[in-house]
């Protein structure tokens, strides 16, 4: 997983890993969400995807945007 960018130093999201239709987010002091183009879906998918290697908005677009909609956790 990569490190998140945390451009604003206030991001909750530790780090990502992205792939064809998914992405793996670990949040701090927390587990890891899968996210894939069924749950929550291919657009905030790709969304997230780009906020991710923007180092920006992630955290905050999942807040707003995704909440519990992940395909799965991970330890």
């Amino acid at each position: 997983m990569e490190r998140d960018g945390n451009l604003s130093a206030d991001s909750g999201v530790d780090a990502y890993e992205c792939g064809p239709g998914w992405i793996k987010v670990r949040f701090r002091n927390g587990p890891t969400y899968v996210y894939d183009s069924m749950k929550p879906g291919a657009e905030h998918v790709t969304r997230m995807q780009e906020l991710a290697r923007a180092g920006r908005g992630l955290s905050t677009y999942i807040s707003q945007h995704v909440q519990k909609a992940f395909a799965r956790t991970e330890p």
